[in-house]
């Protein structure tokens, strides 16, 4: 079985929901571990690489919680496999670019994932739905734990966990939630908020990670100290930060549909007009558009429509998503259209935003037109 096969036979751990995800689209926590008497994976010649990969690759695949999972050597998976799972946020793009000695494993509900050769020899991360951070540590430690056991890590009593790059020295921990603030992104308060959380040691960064733009109105924010703390307290100093930006972007939702509900409305509305009718549309800007309709069905604007759906066309927009369904390659031009075309098809039984009913519940919606 394939990457694509797999996915699509577990499709439905993909639409999985939880708390806050209204704002947290998902929760990850990532270690990165190093095994003794193997150089790491960036200054390993080919056949170093190989050797540790068959080393560490049946330990983690004989773990409870991955029974089952897809297992594949890197130089295994096509570029559009590799690029599919960078989509889905499984591995990293880094990750994508490895071949042969680099591996990975994931687990049916696509909760778990381990990265094996990548900057560390492995990369393990949890990953769920919503505002999760402490249930997807708990999830990550249980696997860290159990593979501990078999594996001899790499790790100093003074440092802690010795890894390949210094800013994830000591507990290897990365506590990261990807949120969606388009309302902090129209009231243009979200650098204000940017800042504040840097000044806090964290950092933002854009849809993949760090060097990547906000499609979507999406960012990542994530811890950036990794040693002096123990990762209990940066998962709990993480949770903090999250739930405070969460208050920040309902507010702000609250804030503009009562002072500047026409602008919002506007926005929302214009994004509808061009998914439903465009004839050709780039990834960045069919995102960007569904990010705003996204918001609409957030705030009950679009009673026709499932969030599932809004949800799903985030993912099938994708390039490596979109290209899937065709057997010969295309290029971007093909793409933008037959994206359009696919999104238009998915929209045509949802009916373009309705305003709020008056002040009270009085009187009914105002209907902008028949579907």
């Amino acid at each position: 079985m394939n990457v694509s096969e797999f996915l699509q036979a577990n499709a439905g751990a993909a639409q999985l929901h939880g708390p806050q995800d209204r704002i947290v689209l998902s929760s990850r926590v990532r270690l990165a571990r190093n095994v003794r008497g193997f150089a790491f994976p960036g200054w390993a010649k080919k056949p170093e690489r190989v050797k540790a990969l068959e080393a560490i690759r049946p330990a983690v695949e004989k773990l409870a919680p991955l029974a089952g999972a897809f297992s594949s050597a890197m130089d295994d998976l096509t570029a559009l496999d590799k690029q599919i799972l960078v989509e889905r946020h499984l591995i990293s793009r880094e990750h994508a670019a490895k071949s042969t000695g680099s591996g990975v494993v994931l687990n049916r509900a696509q909760t778990l994932c381990v990265m094996i050769n990548e900057e560390d020899h492995l990369r393990m991360q949890s990953l769920l739905p919503g505002l999760q951070v402490r249930d997807a540590w708990q999830a990550i430690d249980k696997i860290d734990g159990d593979l501990e056991k078999q594996l001899d890590y790499a790790f100093a009593p003074d440092l802690g966990y010795l890894t390949a790059c210094p800013t994830n020295l000591g507990t290897g921990i990365r506590v990261s939630a990807m949120l969606h603030l388009p309302a902090l992104v129209l009231a243009e308060q979200v650098n204000q908020i940017i800042q504040a959380v840097n000044k806090l040691g964290l950092a933002v960064r854009g849809l993949y990670g760090e060097g990547t733009e906000a499609l979507g109105n999406v960012f990542q924010v994530s811890n950036q100290m990794t040693l002096g703390e123990t990762e209990a307290d940066i998962v709990e100093r993480i949770n903090k930060v999250l739930n405070q930006i969460i208050e920040h972007e309902d507010n702000a939702r609250a804030s503009l549909m009562e002072k500047k509900p026409k602008m919002v409305l506007n926005h929302i509305g214009r994004a509808y007009g061009i998914l439903a009718n465009a004839h050709s549309i780039s990834s960045k800007e069919a995102m960007n558009l569904l990010s705003l309709m996204k918001l609409g069905v957030d705030l009950d604007l679009f009673p026709s429509a499932e969030r599932s759906l809004v949800d799903e066309l985030f993912v099938l927009t994708q390039p490596a998503h979109l290209q899937r369904q065709f057997t010969e390659k295309l290029g971007a031009e093909e793409r933008d259209l037959l994206r359009a075309d696919m999104v238009r098809d998915r929209l045509r039984q949802v009916a373009r935003p309705v305003t709020k009913p008056a002040e009270g519940g009085k009187g009914p919606a105002e209907n902008g037109g028949a579907k």
